[in-house]
């Protein structure tokens, strides 16, 4: 198939994908392995990894099980622990890269600056720190907790202290023997802190909405059970769907009847009266919304770290920051050497959706500000021709952002074999399409715990939306995504003159 050529003195590819963590990896093996080698993978790291590169602080561990928190075409056998720690998910994903032959097209160093379609051309115009470059299709991995979000306090900048966000851990800063402040109490501060407890000389904890805390299943894998997957192929596979479906289960109670969690309310108060014998600070811990409003955590350290003697729960508000530490809504002023914020992600706000703009110039930041974070699928967006989103909104299911991942990447591919085989120079999804999705999404989750648990939640837009779930089953997500249905799409083709066409590559 031979198609015109239009002048260029940029550098092209036909795939440019943004983020080298699980969601950019997938995109980059699932491309190699359809026969596509003409991507990149743009990352501003040295190293793999994502949210895993990134976030390195004490304790960082992940939430599901090592079984499913894996790519299914990539199975470790050999993870040390039910749920691992983050060293050895970025160690599985840099082997992922090398094993697949994918860690050549990645530009480490290389932070997307802007990138912006070019409706006349039908190619996305890409600005880089290292350089500029052109692509047919742009695939954004941004993955959702990659840009930390620290409140706005009032006179932070005059701290005489050292400050910093889970995020970005100051390895180098010793914390033995100081008076350390945690700002947050979200799931990153739970892992974090029952390790910074018994280095501190005192920890005060600044708690703004108590967290639902869980008894950790967590435990290592034998050495017996490591053999049998690794001669065993099936076994290995027959566990991976069994913690699949036990996820599963869970979804009629955070979808249709909340009632159903019940259970696990009765499970994360009995911990807490088991491990907090104090009845203030119990009450001062015990969450007034249903589990799962907020994203309930695992931990069986946290409690006991809340009450070691040289720990201080402090439930007022913060008013300011002085030289010296904190101040807070009583008028107490909390002296410190080190504050670190446990505050979480920029979800609505992620800075990268500011950088990539769409068909008439308007950013797909702009474009959500303006009404609401949608995506069809979670994946393509009205006013944006030739992007895919991964993990973009309502595409969150409840076994594992890997299910999503794998399902939205299959999708690309396809997307790009329906373009090879329409001759298409763009799709963009229809606003019909995507609006009936919106809909169809915002109906789906209306019971959920999400919207009626009594919460604020970072799953919520500022409007109150849940942008965050897919308001079903992880098989209706991948059955959604199973192939391209082009009458929900708006195709362009290539111009056969060759006027604002460009060849596309094999």
């Amino acid at each position: 198939m031979r198609r015109k050529v239009i002048p260029t003195s940029l550098p092209h590819v036909r795939v440019a994908v943004i983020g080298a963590g699980f969601g950019g990896l997938g995109t980059a093996i699932r491309l190699k392995q359809a026969g596509i080698d003409d991507f990149v993978v743009l990352e501003r790291a040295h190293e793999v990894g994502g949210t895993w590169q990134v976030n390195s602080y004490p304790g960082a561990q992940c939430d599901v099980p090592s079984l499913i928190y894996s790519f299914s075409f990539a199975p470790n056998p050999d993870w040390s622990r039910l749920y691992p720690l983050q060293e050895e998910i970025q160690a599985y994903l840099h082997r992922c890269a090398v094993d697949f032959g994918v860690l050549p097209h990645v530009r480490f160093g290389t932070e997307v600056t802007d990138a912006s379609w070019d409706d006349a051309a039908q190619l996305w115009r890409i600005s880089t720190s290292t350089g500029d470059l052109t692509a047919t299709v742009l695939v954004g991995a941004i993955g959702p907790f990659s840009a930390p979000s620290v409140p706005d306090l009032p006179g932070l900048d005059r701290f005489e202290g050292t400050v910093f966000h889970s995020q970005g851990w100051n390895h180098d800063h010793d914390l033995i023997g100081e008076r350390v402040g945690v700002i947050g109490t979200g799931a990153s501060a739970v892992q974090f802190i029952p390790r910074v407890q018994p280095q501190a000389d005192h920890l005060t904890v600044f708690q703004r909405t108590p967290t639902w805390i869980l008894p950790h299943p967590d435990r290592p894998v034998g050495t017996a059970t490591r053999l049998l997957y690794r001669r065993v192929p099936g076994a290995q596979a027959a566990a991976r769907k069994a913690w699949e479906l036990t996820f599963e289960a869970l979804v009629p109670g955070f979808i249709n009847e909340p009632r159903l969690q019940k259970p696990l309310e009765v499970m994360g108060r009995a911990l807490l009266r088991k491990q907090v014998r104090d009845p203030e600070l119990r009450a001062r811990l015990t969450p007034s919304y249903a589990v799962g409003c907020k994203r309930p955590t695992f931990s069986n350290t946290y409690y006991p770290a809340l009450t070691a003697e040289n720990t201080t729960v402090v439930s007022d508000g913060i008013v300011e920051v002085t030289e010296r530490g904190i101040v807070t809504a009583d008028g107490a002023e909390h002296e410190l050497d080190t504050i670190i914020f446990g505050t979480g992600f920029k979800m609505t706000d992620h800075p990268v959706f500011d950088r990539i703009h769409g068909r008439g110039g308007v950013s797909v930041g702009e474009e959500w500000r303006a009404g609401e974070m949608a995506a069809y699928l979670g994946t393509t967006l009205h006013h944006f021709p030739n992007l895919f989103l991964i993990l973009g909104p309502n595409s969150g299911v409840y076994t594992s952002a890997v299910i999503t991942i794998e399902a939205q990447v299959h999708y690309v591919v396809e997307a790009l074999r329906a373009m090879e085989e329409g001759e298409l120079a763009s799709l963009e999804v229809t606003a019909r399409a995507q609006q009936d999705f919106l809909e169809w999404a915002d109906a789906g989750l209306s019971r959920s715990v999400f919207v009626t648990g009594g919460c604020h939640s970072y799953y919520l837009s500022p409007t109150g939306r849940n942008f965050t779930h897919f308001p079903g089953f992880s098989a209706t997500f991948r059955s959604r995504t199973r192939k391209v249905d082009l009458d929900h799409y708006a195709v362009r083709r290539h111009d056969p003159a060759g006027t604002g066409a460009r060849e596309m590559s094999a």
